[in-house]
């Protein structure tokens, strides 16, 4: 049995959820706006004929139509899929209506495999960048290859400065298990530093409390070479065999199952005094990013 996780930091928190309404409205400056239940991010940019939805998360999809209502009566005209996973977008055909739907060509690739009705089909594709260009509202699209998943692009706001990067960058807080489940670890960590050499004053980042500053780029970034660094310490100082019952050295499988999971440890151990009171969720998460770690380093 697991007992209390441990509590989150003052720096991890957003501002509260009116339990009312079920999200949270956040103003980004001219037409951009922010919605979230604390656990999800998404956005939308009114403009002066319609409104462009930027991902749409089941949790509170219903509720988009009528956060949209508090600030516009205009109709949605756009959506934009950040990549094809259905936690972020699963909720799109629920809005109704004939938008246009634009994406990454390996997002429409993706979506075309699931088959799934809640996704519609992207109507718009694009290989490196794409300008949407509404009255007079941009949002800079951009890919920068497979990290997360293929076909999770950038979603920059140049009037408003907020860049929007999904499944990357946890504000205050430790990253989704197994780095967010990121298909290109090394990928992964590279998309980090580029995001904190980008441009920008806002950061949404598709989940967690609140909008990210540079600070907290540079905090997972810092995180990551730590992690990084354990990892090789303790597959440098471990050797496959180490404190295995002599029984099971016929047993390849047990061989390795106990050398991963010895290496994981002193990885941990290695990390807790300094990040467990950094990052909320050190202590649900800190295994998988080890052991992520560590596979990565030993086999990619």
């Amino acid at each position: 049995r697991i007992g209390k996780y441990m509590d989150i930091p003052a720096s991890a928190k957003g501002p509260e959820i009116d339990s009312a309404k079920g999200y949270r409205l956040q103003d980004l400056g001219s037409g951009l706006y922010m919605i979230t239940d604390n656990a999800y991010q998404s956005m939308f940019l009114v403009y002066d004929s319609g409104v462009v939805v930027i991902d749409a998360p089941p949790p509170y999809a219903a509720y988009i139509p009528r956060a949209i209502a508090e600030v516009s009566n205009k109709p949605i005209t756009h959506i934009v899929y950040s990549h094809s996973h259905s936690d972020h977008i699963g909720g799109a055909k629920s809005l109704g209506g004939r938008p246009v739907i634009i994406a990454h060509e390996e997002t429409l690739r993706l979506l075309k495999r699931a088959s799934d009705p809640n996704r519609p089909l992207p109507t718009v594709t694009f290989r490196d960048k794409y300008t949407l260009r509404v009255g007079n509202k941009v949002l800079e699209l951009s890919y920068h290859g497979n990290a997360h998943e293929p076909g999770n692009i950038f979603i920059y706001g140049p009037a408003q400065r907020v860049l929007m990067v999904v499944d990357i960058v946890f504000p205050g807080w430790m990253p989704w298990r197994r780095f967010a489940l990121a298909q290109d670890i090394p990928a992964y960590f590279a998309q980090v530093e580029e995001i904190r050499k980008m441009d920008w004053d806002t950061l949404v980042g598709g989940h967690v409390a609140r909008t990210g500053t540079h600070a907290d780029v540079d905090l997972q970034a810092e995180f990551n070479t730590d992690v990084k660094q354990a990892a090789a310490a303790s597959l440098a100082s471990i050797k496959p065999g180490d404190g295995l019952n002599p029984l099971d050295k016929a047993n390849p499988w047990s061989t390795f199952d106990n050398y991963i999971d010895r290496v994981a440890a002193q990885c941990v151990n290695t990390l807790t005094p300094k990040w467990s009171s950094r990052l909320a969720g050190f202590d649900v998460y800190i295994w998988d990013q080890c052991y992520a770690m560590e596979q990565s380093l030993r086999i990619e």
